[in-house]
C-alpha cells in the first residue's frame, strides 16, 4: 500500500503530465488546422452579414447607376466584338482604361493564346432578281470570305443529308448561289417572347432532373452533323459554286421570324471556320427565314430565280490572339489580403448585332460592380477581381486559359480525333493539375444569360453552400431573388473555374427574350437591355462579391472533380446477369 504522504505529490504530477501532454497535442494539432485552406474548415451556422453595407450598396446600385452608360458606350460605339477582331481589341483597351479611371488597381490585359483569324464584316447585301425583284434579310456568317464585288447567278437548293446525296449534284453547281438547308415551318408567334419567371417556373428550377445518356446521344448526333456540313462546304468549293445561302434558325416561342436572324458559327460549313486550314471556301450568308422560304418555294415548283449579292468583308491576319481585361481592388486584412474573389462576364460577341444581350450584359454588370465598390470607397478583407473574358462563343477560350494559368488545368487528349474538337469537348488525359493559387480563390460569380434580372443563383452540385447563400438572399427578397437551384448551368466562364474545383456561380435571370430574339441574333442590340433589370443585377451581384470577400472563411467546395474517371464510372457493370453465356465473339 503506497504511503498517504505520497498520494498529493503524486497525483500533482499525474496532472502536470496530462497538462503538458494535452497542451503539447494542441500545439501539434494547430499548424495541421492552420495550414488547411478555410474553406475546408466547420463553417458557421449563422452568417454575420453586414446590413448596413447592403443599403449603402443597393442605394448606389439602384439609384446612383451608370450601368446603361457603360452599356452605350459598348454597344453602341465599339459595336459588335468578334474574337480576334479589331473591335474587340479595342473593347479591351477601352474596359482597362474604364476600370483604371474608377479606381481599381492593375489594370491590365492578359494574352490567352493564339485564337485564329481576325476578320469584321463592312457590308452585306442580298437581292432576288427574278422572277421578282425583292430585297432580302441578310448578313455574313462570321469568317466568310468576301464576294469581291457584286455577283449573280441561279440559285439551286441543294437537298443534302449525307455524302452520298451530294454526288447528285456533280457537275451542276458552277456559278450557281446554292441555298444550303432544309426549309423550316415558320408558325406562328402564340406565345410570349418576352416573358419573366413566375412562382411555378422558379419552383421548377429548384427540382433537380435526372436525365441518363441524353447528352452524349445530342453530342454524337451534332458532331456527325459537323463533319458532314465540313465535307458538303469543300464539294460545293470543289464544283465551283459562287455563293451559299443557310436558312436562320428558329428561336424560343418561334421568335426565328419578322426579321430575326441568328448568325453564329453553327450556321456554318463545318467547324473552326476561324482558322485557316478550316476557312469557309464559299462566300456565305444566313437569311431570314421567309425570304430564303421564298426562293426555296420558287425552285421547288422549277420557277427559275436569279439572286445577286455582295459579301464585303475583311480579314486582318490569320494568328490574332485573345485578351482577357483583369483589374482589381486590393483587400486589406493581412491574413486574407492574398485571398479572391473574383466576377466577370465574357466581352466577346457574334457580329449581326452589338453583342448587347451577349453578352454585353454581363459585362457592363461586373463593370458596375466595380464601379459601386470604388464609389463607396469599399476596403475588402481578400481581394476583388474583375474579369472580362474573351473567345467564349468560341469554346470558353479565355476563361479557360486565365484558369489553366492560374489555378490549374485538366490534361487533354492528344489523340488525332481529340485535336479535331475543342477544348472543352476533348476527353481528359489524366487528373486535374492545381496551382497553389487554386487554395487561394474563394468564388467566382458569373452573368451571362442577357438583360434579365437576377431571381436566384445555379449551385452547381455544391449543397454546402446553399444555407449560406440563403441568408445572403433574404435582405434581397424585395428584389425578386428567392430562388436556390443544386442544378448545373452550362455553357459559359463559370464553368471554367468548376472544371479545377473552384466555387464558380451563375446567377439564374429572368429570361426576357434572350432565348427567343436576342441570342446571337441581329437584334442583339442596345433597345433589348433593360436598365432597371441590369441595375438590379449589379446590386444583387455586388453584394453576393462582397460577403464573400468579407466573411471569415472561404466558400466551402465540392470534392475536387476527376474527369478522368467518368468513362470508367459509367463503364457497364460486369458479371451481372447470373444467366449470361460467355460471348462467343471473344
Amino acid at each position: 500500500m503506497s504511503s498517504p504522504k505520497l498520494v498529493v505529490p503524486v497525483l500533482t504530477t499525474l496532472l502536470l503530465l496530462s497538462f503538458s501532454a494535452t497542451a503539447a497535442d494542441k500545439k501539434s494539432k494547430e499548424p495541421e488546422e492552420n495550414s488547411k485552406p478555410s474553406y475546408e474548415l466547420p463553417q458557421p451556422t449563422s452568417e454575420n452579414l453586414d446590413l448596413t453595407m447592403y443599403q449603402r450598396i443597393r442605394e448606389e446600385g439602384l439609384t446612383h447607376s451608370h450601368v446603361m452608360e457603360y452599356a452605350s458606350a459598348l454597344m453602341d460605339d465599339i459595336g459588335p466584338r468578334l474574337t480576334g477582331s479589331a473591335n474587340l481589341k479595342r473593347a479591351n483597351e477601352w474596359t482597362r482604361a474604364q476600370f483604371a479611371a474608377m479606381g481599381c488597381s492593375n489594370a491590365h490585359l492578359e494574352d490567352w493564346g493564339e485564337f485564329g483569324m481576325g476578320w469584321r464584316q463592312l457590308n452585306t447585301w442580298v437581292r432576288m432578281s427574278s422572277p421578282d425583284s425583292a430585297v432580302f434579310i441578310a448578313q455574313a456568317l462570321p469568317w466568310s470570305p468576301a464576294t469581291h464585288g457584286a455577283l449573280g447567278g441561279s440559285a439551286i437548293w441543294v437537298d443534302a443529308k449525307d455524302e452520298q446525296d451530294l454526288e447528285k449534284y456533280k457537275g451542276k453547281l458552277a456559278g450557281k448561289i446554292v441555298f444550303f438547308g432544309e426549309m423550316r415551318d415558320v408558325k406562328p408567334v402564340d406565345k410570349a417572347l418576352f416573358d419573366r419567371y413566375d412562382d411555378a417556373g422558379l419552383k421548377d428550377l429548384t427540382e433537380y432532373p435526372v436525365h441518363v445518356g441524353e447528352h452524349e446521344e445530342r453530342f454524337q448526333a451534332f458532331m456527325k452533323r459537323l463533319a458532314f456540313r465540313e465535307k458538303a462546304g469543300q464539294f460545293l468549293a470543289s464544283e465551283h459554286a459562287a455563293a451559299i445561302v443557310v436558312p436562320s434558325r428558329d428561336g424560343r416561342n418561334n421568335g426565328g421570324s419578322g426579321g430575326t436572324i441568328f448568325d453564329d458559327g453553327g450556321s456554318g460549313m463545318g467547324w473552326f471556320t476561324y482558322r485557316r486550314e478550316h476557312a469557309e471556301q464559299l462566300p456565305i450568308v444566313v437569311m431570314a427565314i421567309e425570304n430564303y422560304g421564298r426562293v426555296y418555294r420558287l425552285l421547288k415548283a422549277n420557277v427559275p430565280v436569279t439572286v445577286e449579292m455582295d459579301v464585303e468583308t475583311e480579314f486582318i491576319g490569320d494568328h490574332e490572339h485573345g485578351f482577357d481585361t483583369i483589374a482589381e481592388i486590393p483587400g486589406t486584412d493581412p491574413k486574407l489580403e492574398d485571398e479572391l474573389v473574383m466576377v466577370g462576364g465574357h466581352l466577346d460577341s457574334w457580329a449581326s448585332g452589338t453583342g448587347a444581350t451577349d453578352n454585353g450584359a454581363g459585362t457592363v454588370v461586373a463593370m458596375e460592380v466595380m464601379r459601386i465598390f470604388n464609389a463607396l470607397h469599399i476596403q475588402p478583407r481578400r481581394t476583388i477581381r474583375v474579369g472580362l473574358w474573351t473567345g467564349e462563343e468560341e469554346g470558353e477560350f479565355g476563361s479557360y486559359g486565365y484558369v489553366k494559368q492560374h489555378f490549374g488545368f485538366v490534361p487533354l487528349s492528344t489523340a488525332p480525333d481529340q485535336l479535331e474538337l475543342p477544348d472543352f469537348l476533348r476527353k481528359p488525359a489524366g487528373p486535374v493539375e492545381l496551382k497553389p493559387d487554386q487554395q487561394k480563390i474563394s468564388g467566382y460569380f458569373n452573368l451571362d444569360n442577357g438583360t434579365g434580372k437576377i431571381r436566384g443563383i445555379y449551385l452547381q452540385e455544391n449543397a454546402a453552400v446553399a444555407p449560406i447563400f440563403r441568408q445572403w438572399m433574404e435582405p434581397l427578397k424585395d428584389l425578386g431573388v428567392t430562388t436556390i437551384t443544386m442544378r448545373n448551368t452550362g455553357g459559359t466562364d463559370h464553368e471554367s473555374f468548376d472544371s479545377v474545383g473552384i466555387p464558380g456561380f451563375q446567377f439564374i435571370q429572368d429570361m426576357l427574350d434572350y432565348g427567343s430574339r436576342t441570342h446571337h441574333s441581329n437584334m442583339d442590340v442596345y433597345e433589348r437591355l433593360q436598365p432597371e433589370d441590369l441595375a438590379q443585377a449589379a446590386t444583387v451581384e455586388a453584394i453576393f462579391v462582397y460577403n464573400t470577400a468579407m466573411r471569415d472563411l472561404m466558400l466551402p467546395r465540392k470534392p475536387l472533380p476527376h474527369p478522368e474517371l467518368e468513362e470508367q464510372e459509367k463503364a457497364p457493370l460486369k458479371n451481372v446477369m447470373p444467366g449470361a453465356q460467355p460471348d462467343s465473339a471473344n
